[in-house]
């Protein structure tokens, strides 16, 4: 009896589907496919940051191949920061025009190159 009586309750309760809200990425502005999804520490762990937030994983990719972690900890340590950087503006740019699920290999840039040396 209790059975038929607990059907008829869930029968009658409206249907409770989770509509997950997808993430958007603060740097390129476009919704994050959790095949892409990354955490970025907004400080280097190595410079004693513990915040991360989520990017696709081509933006966190190209910052860490355009800044070594010294200006990402003193200069580049917020979303907006990253954004009015011109090298990322311009990377910003071309991304925009990809879909969401883009994904390409990036290298690091000449300039980290030479300070890595």
């Amino acid at each position: 009896m209790l059975g038929k009586i607990r059907k008829k309750l869930i029968e009658s309760e409206p249907s409770k589907t989770v509509q997950a809200s997808p993430i958007i990425c603060p740097i390129c502005d476009r919704a994050i496919p959790q095949s892409q999804k990354d955490a970025h520490h907004l400080i280097p762990k190595s410079k004693g940051g513990k915040a991360t937030e989520y990017l696709h994983r081509i933006c966190h990719r190209q910052i860490h191949a355009l800044f070594n972690e010294t200006e990402l900890a003193r200069k580049l340590n917020t979303a907006e920061s990253l954004k009015e950087h011109p090298d990322m503006q311009k990377f910003i740019g071309w991304v925009k025009t990809k879909p969401d699920s883009f994904y390409q290999r990036t290298s690091k840039s000449d300039r980290i190159k030479k300070l890595d040396l």
